[in-house]
Order: structure tokens, then C-alpha cells, then sequence
């Protein structure tokens, strides 16, 4: 099936690639947002035609639960299959070491706790996501607590953060965790570790979207092919 939208063909070709890594009883993750549904659907499709088997999946999202309840994939918990085989999740931002900035479709927690318990995590793209320093082309994701939002949003704000909440003051985006978002520019990020480390220090930042040596494999699709990138 071809799309009109050029960048959401890209995704699903590249998608559907990472789904031939998918092996017969595996349990695997499944991300959240415009490119991970194509690889949910994949999936849905070859367990329908007998490709695949056995597959037990544990999502990023309500969402992602739903699309895969829909085609027929087995959902289980991370406390039923603590290890997952193979995730396959997009990205906002990427840079040249796999790092990646994540959390602009909301699930960076569910994505982040995942994607530490796979043991292969692969990142689908497009090509106007790679970047030569994660935070030149996209803000940062913060999820907080809507308890102490106030607070934390005058510590981003003192790191040197533009801090915009997702949905606006009147109508915030509300997380599947029940929390709040803080769309954070720093501009590029010239030491992402120590600007993690900083973040991690504030008991109600829940998470943020800095996924710092988790990507195993990057595909990034382009106009010529699908180009596949491993972790040094």
C-alpha cells in the first residue's frame, strides 16, 4: 500500500523492515506515535497470514494497547515477561551516537522503562530526524507532577529552559501516568549526561525525554532506501 504523504511512506517501509528482525515467539515492544503504529500493524498482519507466532507484546501506551488489542496481539505486562526481545519505537531527535530525544507523543515514560528492559531497541525514522547535536531541532520533553509542577517548572526554567506546558495552562496534556508536560528548549544540548543527571536530581521530575545509550539499531528512512545504523 502506497501513501500520498512522502514522509509516512518513509515510516511505514521503514518500519516494516524493522518488523522482519521480529522472530516467532518473541516477546516485543511496542512504541507509540505516526511510526510505531506501522510496525503494529505489520505485526497484527503477519500474525494474521501465519508469518508469525506467539507474539506477546507489551506497549508504550493506552494507545498502543488498543491497536494492538484490535489486530489480535497478545498484550501481556512487564511483570509477566520482564525482558522483551525487540522494541521498535520512533524518534524525535537523533543524533550521531543513537542518542535521542523522545516524548513529543506523550509516552516517554512507558517508552524509556521499555525500552531498558529490551534487550534490542530499534528506532525507526525519517530523514528529518537525524541532527548533528540533540536540541537543535527539537525541545525536550519533562514530565512532571502536576503536585509540584509550579516548582519544577522554575528549576527547568533556571537550568536555562524556554519551558512551554503541553496542551496550554488552561487545557494541559495529561500523561496515561496521570502527569503533566513541560516542553523544555535549551537550545543544543552540549552535555546531555550531566543535563540528565541534573534532571534526575528533582524527586518530581518523573522522567525526561533524553534516551542516552538505549538504541541498539537506527533505520532511517530516505527518499533512495532504508539506511540501518548499529550503536559503536
Amino acid at each position: 500500500m502506497m501513501i500520498d504523504d512522502p514522509k509516512a511512506e518513509q515510516k511505514r517501509v521503514a518500519a516494516e523492515r524493522a518488523v522482519a528482525w521480529v522472530e516467532s515467539g518473541m516477546t516485543v515492544g511496542l512504541g507509540t506515535g505516526s511510526t510505531a503504529v506501522w510496525a503494529i500493524r505489520a505485526i497484527g498482519a503477519a500474525l494474521s497470514d501465519g508469518r508469525l507466532r506467539d507474539i506477546v507484546a507489551v506497549p508504550t501506551s493506552n494507545e498502543s494497547d488498543r491497536n494492538a488489542r484490535d489486530l489480535g496481539i497478545t498484550i501481556v505486562t512487564l511483570a509477566e515477561h520482564p525482558v522483551v526481545d525487540l522494541t521498535i519505537d520512533g524518534a524525535d531527535e537523533v543524533d550521531p551516537a543513537l542518542n535521542l530525544i523522545k516524548g513529543h507523543g506523550g509516552a516517554l515514560l512507558r517508552e524509556k522503562v521499555v525500552a531498558q528492559a529490551s534487550r534490542r531497541e530499534v528506532i525507526v525514522v525519517d530523514d528529518s530526524k537525524p541532527s548533528p547535536q540533540l536540541g537543535t531541532k527539537m525541545s525536550l520533553p519533562v514530565e512532571v507532577l502536576q503536585f509540584a509542577a509550579a516548582i519544577e517548572r522554575g528549576y527547568l526554567e533556571s537550568l536555562g529552559a524556554t519551558v512551554t506546558q503541553r496542551g496550554g495552562d488552561a487545557t494541559p496534556f495529561v500523561t496515561d501516568e496521570g502527569n503533566w508536560i513541560y516542553d523544555c528548549d535549551f537550545g543544543p544540548i552540549d552535555d546531555c549526561d550531566r543535563l540528565s543527571a541534573r534532571l534526575h536530581q528533582r524527586a518530581a521530575i518523573v522522567e525526561h525525554g533524553l534516551f542516552l545509550g538505549l538504541t541498539t539499531d537506527l533505520l532511517v528512512a530516505t527518499d533512495s532506501g532504508v539506511e540501518h545504523r548499529t550503536r559503536a
